[in-house]
């Protein structure tokens, strides 16, 4: 009888990064800051560069959606209506130019 050699990495595709999302963005996008950091330092072996990479396109998609929650959260208290900030005389933001709204 022939016998298969069987793997067990069937679980996790090649690719694909199994470590769970962050719990918010705030700790997604300081996550993602470190492995940008250890990226341009220049340390790690292709990889790991590699690794880093897909986990950080990982959290850049979880950051995305994250914001484009809280956008959708922002429309929906605004009525669906967006208001650009009232402009000063001088082309400046009434925030920009220390006037209060």
């Amino acid at each position: 009888m022939a016998k298969t050699a069987s793997k067990d990495t069937a679980a996790t595709p090649e690719g694909v990064d199994s470590t769970p999302l962050p719990e918010n963005y705030e700790a997604a996008l300081a996550e993602l800051e470190g492995l940008v950091a250890r990226m341009e330092g220049g340390s790690l072996s292709l990889e790991e560069s590699l690794s880093a990479y897909r986990r950080g396109a990982s959290l850049v998609t979880f950051c995305q959606h994250q914001l484009e929650k809280v956008e959708q959260q922002v429309r929906v208290l605004d009525g669906e209506t967006l208001k650009p900030l009232p402009m000063s005389g001088a082309g400046t933001t009434a925030t920009e130019s220390g006037d209060d709204l």
